[in-house]
Formats: C-alpha cells, structure tokens, sequence
C-alpha cells in the first residue's frame, strides 16, 4: 500500500517538476514566447516570477530525489512470501 502510494505522489511530483520547468524564463526564448504571447513577465513582476519558479523547481526538485530513492528502498527489501522459511519436499519415491 505504501509503495502505490509513493509512486502515485511521485508521479504527481514528476509531472509539477516538468511543468514548473518548462514555464521558467528561457535564455532569450520561453514557454509563453512559443506560444505568441510577448508578456509572460507580468503575472508575477519582472523578477517576482523567477525566484518564484526557481524555489518551486528546487522544492519539487528535493521531492522528486526523496521519493525516487524512497521507491529504490522499498524495491530492493527482501518481502515475505507464503513459501519463505520452507524446505524443498521431499523427492517421490521412484517407481518399478
């Protein structure tokens, strides 16, 4: 349960981190650019925006690392089955 649970939050996380990403100011070029749109710097100010993005995308950054070694964690523990702890059966004996 707590493994659907990490990889459901995980997968939430992944894709706020790429669309977080995705809208940050390019170097000349962005996402709102691509689109015709010439403002993109007034929701938030001119630099109100960047710093806004940049702590988003290192907070979900630090998210995404926590829980994809998390899930690493939870995968390589050795879980418990109805047969652990059991021998082999005994070989049949052969018949003449």
């Amino acid at each position: 349960m707590l493994t659907v649970l990490l990889v459901v939050l995980h997968v939430f996380i992944s894709l706020f981190l790429i669309l977080v990403v995705l809208l940050q100011q390019g170097k000349g070029a962005d996402l709102a650019g691509a689109f015709g749109g010439g403002g993109s710097q007034t929701a938030f100010g001119a630099r109100g925006a960047t710093t806004l993005l940049h702590k988003l995308t290192a907070i979900f950054f630090a998210l995404f690392v926590v829980t994809s070694i998390s899930l690493a964690i939870l995968q390589a523990r050795p879980r418990s089955s109805v047969m652990s702890g059991r021998t082999a059966a005994p070989a049949a004996p052969a018949k003449k």
